[in-house]
Protein backbone atom coordinates (compact mmCIF):
# COMPACT_ATOMS: atom_id res chain seq x y z
CA UNK A 1 0.00 0.00 0.00
CA UNK A 2 1.14 3.52 -0.71
CA UNK A 3 -0.08 7.05 -0.25
CA UNK A 4 -0.26 8.97 -3.52
CA UNK A 5 -2.34 12.03 -2.57
CA UNK A 6 -2.44 13.86 0.74
CA UNK A 7 -5.18 16.47 1.01
CA UNK A 8 -4.94 19.28 3.55
CA UNK A 9 -7.69 21.62 4.68
CA UNK A 10 -6.52 25.24 4.52
CA UNK A 11 -8.11 28.18 6.31
CA UNK A 12 -6.96 31.50 7.76
CA UNK A 13 -6.73 30.30 11.35
CA UNK A 14 -3.52 30.63 13.35
CA UNK A 15 -2.66 26.90 13.01
CA UNK A 16 -3.08 26.65 9.24
CA UNK A 17 0.53 27.39 8.25
CA UNK A 18 1.98 24.73 10.57
CA UNK A 19 -0.61 22.21 9.33
CA UNK A 20 0.35 22.78 5.69
CA UNK A 21 4.05 22.47 6.55
CA UNK A 22 3.42 19.18 8.30
CA UNK A 23 1.36 17.83 5.39
CA UNK A 24 4.06 18.92 2.95
CA UNK A 25 6.67 17.01 4.93
CA UNK A 26 4.51 13.88 4.76
CA UNK A 27 4.02 14.34 1.03
CA UNK A 28 7.78 14.56 0.57
CA UNK A 29 8.37 11.39 2.59
CA UNK A 30 5.71 9.39 0.76
CA UNK A 31 6.58 10.97 -2.62
CA UNK A 32 2.92 11.94 -2.83
CA UNK A 33 0.97 14.82 -4.31
CA UNK A 34 -0.12 17.47 -1.81
CA UNK A 35 -3.53 18.97 -2.55
CA UNK A 36 -4.62 22.09 -0.70
CA UNK A 37 -8.37 22.64 -0.33
CA UNK A 38 -10.28 25.70 0.83
CA UNK A 39 -13.87 26.85 0.56
CA UNK A 40 -15.59 29.98 1.75
CA UNK A 41 -19.38 30.32 2.02
CA UNK A 42 -21.14 33.44 0.80
CA UNK A 43 -23.03 35.09 3.64
CA UNK A 44 -25.28 37.33 1.62
CA UNK A 45 -28.03 39.59 2.98
CA UNK A 46 -31.66 38.55 3.02
CA UNK A 47 -33.36 39.63 -0.24
CA UNK A 48 -35.66 42.22 1.37
CA UNK A 49 -35.83 45.99 1.18
CA UNK A 50 -33.84 47.96 -1.37
CA UNK A 51 -32.83 45.36 -4.00
CA UNK A 52 -30.04 47.58 -5.34
CA UNK A 53 -28.51 47.74 -1.88
CA UNK A 54 -28.91 43.97 -1.51
CA UNK A 55 -27.07 43.42 -4.80
CA UNK A 56 -24.24 45.73 -3.69
CA UNK A 57 -23.91 43.93 -0.36
CA UNK A 58 -23.90 40.55 -2.13
CA UNK A 59 -21.20 41.71 -4.56
CA UNK A 60 -19.07 42.99 -1.67
CA UNK A 61 -19.43 39.63 0.11
CA UNK A 62 -18.37 37.78 -3.04
CA UNK A 63 -15.29 40.03 -3.37
CA UNK A 64 -14.36 39.38 0.25
CA UNK A 65 -14.76 35.64 -0.26
CA UNK A 66 -12.51 35.73 -3.32
CA UNK A 67 -9.90 37.77 -1.44
CA UNK A 68 -9.85 35.31 1.45
CA UNK A 69 -9.62 32.33 -0.89
CA UNK A 70 -6.67 34.03 -2.57
CA UNK A 71 -5.05 34.46 0.85
CA UNK A 72 -5.41 30.76 1.61
CA UNK A 73 -3.91 29.86 -1.77
CA UNK A 74 -0.93 32.12 -1.10
CA UNK A 75 -0.50 30.56 2.34
CA UNK A 76 -0.60 27.05 0.86
CA UNK A 77 1.93 27.89 -1.86
CA UNK A 78 4.25 29.51 0.69
CA UNK A 79 4.18 26.66 3.21
CA UNK A 80 4.05 23.66 0.84
CA UNK A 81 7.63 24.01 -0.35
CA UNK A 82 8.72 20.48 0.72
CA UNK A 83 6.06 18.72 -1.33
CA UNK A 84 7.29 17.27 -4.65
CA UNK A 85 3.98 17.97 -6.42
CA UNK A 86 1.15 20.28 -5.40
CA UNK A 87 -2.38 21.08 -6.49
CA UNK A 88 -4.85 23.72 -5.34
CA UNK A 89 -8.64 23.45 -5.19
CA UNK A 90 -10.99 26.14 -3.91
CA UNK A 91 -14.53 27.40 -4.33
CA UNK A 92 -17.23 29.62 -2.93
CA UNK A 93 -18.98 26.85 -1.04
CA UNK A 94 -19.62 25.25 2.31
CA UNK A 95 -16.18 24.10 3.59
CA UNK A 96 -17.33 20.72 4.91
CA UNK A 97 -19.36 19.78 1.83
CA UNK A 98 -16.60 20.94 -0.53
CA UNK A 99 -13.78 19.08 1.25
CA UNK A 100 -15.96 15.98 1.51
CA UNK A 101 -16.39 15.92 -2.28
CA UNK A 102 -12.73 16.66 -3.05
CA UNK A 103 -11.61 13.85 -0.71
CA UNK A 104 -12.66 11.27 -3.29
CA UNK A 105 -9.20 11.93 -4.79
CA UNK A 106 -7.31 11.63 -1.49
CA UNK A 107 -5.66 8.82 0.44
CA UNK A 108 -5.45 10.85 3.65
CA UNK A 109 -7.20 14.09 4.65
CA UNK A 110 -5.34 16.43 7.04
CA UNK A 111 -7.37 18.75 9.26
CA UNK A 112 -6.79 20.78 12.40
CA UNK A 113 -7.80 19.89 15.94
CA UNK A 114 -10.69 22.05 17.14
CA UNK A 115 -10.58 22.12 20.91
CA UNK A 116 -12.09 24.83 23.13
CA UNK A 117 -8.74 26.64 23.39
CA UNK A 118 -7.61 26.20 19.78
CA UNK A 119 -8.91 29.46 18.39
CA UNK A 120 -11.47 30.15 15.68
CA UNK A 121 -10.44 28.98 12.17
CA UNK A 122 -13.01 31.34 10.68
CA UNK A 123 -15.57 30.73 7.96
CA UNK A 124 -13.24 28.36 6.10
CA UNK A 125 -12.74 26.02 9.04
CA UNK A 126 -13.97 22.44 8.61
CA UNK A 127 -15.69 20.72 11.58
CA UNK A 128 -13.37 17.78 12.16
CA UNK A 129 -15.89 15.46 13.76
CA UNK A 130 -18.50 15.83 11.05
CA UNK A 131 -15.85 15.30 8.37
CA UNK A 132 -14.70 12.10 10.07
CA UNK A 133 -18.20 10.67 10.00
CA UNK A 134 -18.90 11.55 6.36
CA UNK A 135 -15.69 11.48 4.32
CA UNK A 136 -14.95 7.75 4.01
CA UNK A 137 -11.20 8.40 4.18
CA UNK A 138 -8.69 8.31 7.04
CA UNK A 139 -8.47 11.72 8.68
CA UNK A 140 -5.24 12.98 10.23
CA UNK A 141 -6.13 15.34 13.09
CA UNK A 142 -3.31 17.79 13.81
CA UNK A 143 -3.03 19.84 17.03
CA UNK A 144 -1.89 23.47 16.76
CA UNK A 145 1.85 24.08 16.67
CA UNK A 146 2.93 20.81 15.02
CA UNK A 147 5.03 21.44 11.92
CA UNK A 148 6.48 17.96 11.46
CA UNK A 149 5.30 14.39 11.86
CA UNK A 150 7.95 11.67 11.90
CA UNK A 151 5.56 8.86 12.89
CA UNK A 152 8.55 6.88 14.11
CA UNK A 153 6.71 5.74 17.23
CA UNK A 154 3.04 4.94 16.80
CA UNK A 155 0.39 3.91 19.31
CA UNK A 156 -2.57 1.91 18.01
CA UNK A 157 -5.64 2.35 20.22
CA UNK A 158 -7.21 -1.06 19.77
CA UNK A 159 -10.76 -2.20 20.32
CA UNK A 160 -12.18 -5.12 18.37
CA UNK A 161 -14.64 -3.05 16.34
CA UNK A 162 -15.22 -2.24 12.69
CA UNK A 163 -13.89 1.29 13.17
CA UNK A 164 -10.63 0.17 14.81
CA UNK A 165 -10.05 -2.51 12.18
CA UNK A 166 -10.57 0.07 9.45
CA UNK A 167 -8.17 2.48 11.17
CA UNK A 168 -5.39 -0.12 11.42
CA UNK A 169 -5.81 -1.02 7.74
CA UNK A 170 -5.80 2.65 6.70
CA UNK A 171 -2.67 3.27 8.78
CA UNK A 172 -0.56 0.51 7.19
CA UNK A 173 1.53 2.95 5.11
CA UNK A 174 2.54 4.67 8.37
CA UNK A 175 2.87 1.52 10.44
CA UNK A 176 5.19 -0.23 7.96
CA UNK A 177 7.61 2.73 8.17
CA UNK A 178 7.55 3.11 11.97
CA UNK A 179 10.45 2.23 14.24
CA UNK A 180 8.14 1.18 17.09
CA UNK A 181 4.46 0.22 17.16
CA UNK A 182 2.61 -0.13 20.46
CA UNK A 183 -0.89 -1.59 20.63
CA UNK A 184 -2.76 -0.19 23.63
CA UNK A 185 -6.05 -1.62 24.89
CA UNK A 186 -7.87 0.38 27.56
CA UNK A 187 -10.71 -0.92 29.71
CA UNK A 188 -11.83 -3.85 31.86
CA UNK A 189 -12.21 -6.17 28.84
CA UNK A 190 -8.71 -5.43 27.53
CA UNK A 191 -7.69 -9.09 27.64
CA UNK A 192 -10.65 -10.11 25.45
CA UNK A 193 -10.11 -7.78 22.49
CA UNK A 194 -8.17 -10.20 20.28
CA UNK A 195 -4.78 -8.53 20.50
CA UNK A 196 -3.01 -11.77 19.54
CA UNK A 197 -4.81 -11.81 16.20
CA UNK A 198 -4.04 -8.13 15.66
CA UNK A 199 -0.34 -8.70 16.38
CA UNK A 200 -0.35 -11.61 13.90
CA UNK A 201 -2.07 -9.43 11.30
CA UNK A 202 0.53 -6.69 11.72
CA UNK A 203 3.35 -9.25 11.63
CA UNK A 204 2.03 -10.44 8.28
CA UNK A 205 2.72 -6.93 7.00
CA UNK A 206 6.24 -6.91 8.43
CA UNK A 207 5.27 -4.87 11.48
CA UNK A 208 6.50 -5.92 14.91
CA UNK A 209 4.16 -4.59 17.58
CA UNK A 210 4.20 -4.75 21.37
CA UNK A 211 0.90 -5.12 23.23
CA UNK A 212 -0.06 -3.17 26.34
CA UNK A 213 -3.19 -3.94 28.35
CA UNK A 214 -4.52 -1.09 30.48
CA UNK A 215 -7.52 -2.73 32.17
CA UNK A 216 -8.01 -0.36 35.10
CA UNK A 217 -7.21 3.21 34.09
CA UNK A 218 -6.93 5.58 37.03
CA UNK A 219 -8.23 8.39 34.80
CA UNK A 220 -10.63 8.55 31.87
CA UNK A 221 -9.92 6.22 28.92
CA UNK A 222 -9.01 9.04 26.53
CA UNK A 223 -6.64 10.61 29.05
CA UNK A 224 -5.12 7.19 29.80
CA UNK A 225 -4.56 6.54 26.11
CA UNK A 226 -2.98 9.93 25.47
CA UNK A 227 -0.84 9.68 28.61
CA UNK A 228 0.38 6.28 27.43
CA UNK A 229 1.23 7.74 24.01
CA UNK A 230 3.25 10.52 25.62
CA UNK A 231 5.01 8.06 27.93
CA UNK A 232 6.10 6.04 24.90
CA UNK A 233 7.14 9.29 23.15
CA UNK A 234 4.78 8.53 20.28
CA UNK A 235 3.89 11.29 17.86
CA UNK A 236 1.02 9.46 16.15
CA UNK A 237 -2.04 7.66 17.53
CA UNK A 238 -4.12 5.41 15.29
CA UNK A 239 -7.71 4.83 16.35
CA UNK A 240 -11.26 4.28 15.22
CA UNK A 241 -13.76 7.13 15.45
CA UNK A 242 -17.15 6.36 16.99
CA UNK A 243 -20.25 8.45 16.46
CA UNK A 244 -23.66 8.75 14.87
CA UNK A 245 -25.95 11.41 13.47
CA UNK A 246 -28.80 12.81 15.51
CA UNK A 247 -30.97 15.60 14.11
CA UNK A 248 -28.19 16.62 11.70
CA UNK A 249 -25.70 16.92 14.56
CA UNK A 250 -22.93 14.39 15.14
CA UNK A 251 -22.88 12.70 18.51
CA UNK A 252 -19.56 11.12 19.51
CA UNK A 253 -18.45 8.48 21.94
CA UNK A 254 -16.59 9.87 24.93
CA UNK A 255 -13.12 8.77 23.85
CA UNK A 256 -13.57 10.06 20.28
CA UNK A 257 -14.90 13.41 21.51
CA UNK A 258 -12.16 13.88 24.09
CA UNK A 259 -9.35 12.94 21.70
CA UNK A 260 -10.70 15.26 18.98
CA UNK A 261 -10.61 18.17 21.41
CA UNK A 262 -7.53 17.51 23.56
CA UNK A 263 -4.99 15.29 21.81
CA UNK A 264 -1.47 16.73 22.06
CA UNK A 265 -0.21 14.41 19.28
CA UNK A 266 -1.44 13.76 15.76
CA UNK A 267 -4.22 11.18 15.44
CA UNK A 268 -5.04 9.14 12.37
CA UNK A 269 -8.71 8.31 12.71
CA UNK A 270 -11.14 6.28 10.60
CA UNK A 271 -14.86 5.69 10.87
Amino acid sequence: MRISNIMVSVDLGSAAADRVQMAAGLAERFEARLTGVAARPILGPMPVGDMLEVERAWAAEERLADEQLAETKALFEREAGQAPRTEWRSARADPLAYLDKQARAADVVVVGRQGPADGDPGLMGVPTGALLMEVGRPVLVVPPGIERLLAGRIVVAWKDTREARRAVHDALPFLTRADEVHVAVVGPDANREGTEDLAAYLSGHGIKASTHLLPSPAIGPADELLRFAQREEADLVVMGAYGHSRLREWMFGGVTRDVLQTTPVCCLMSH
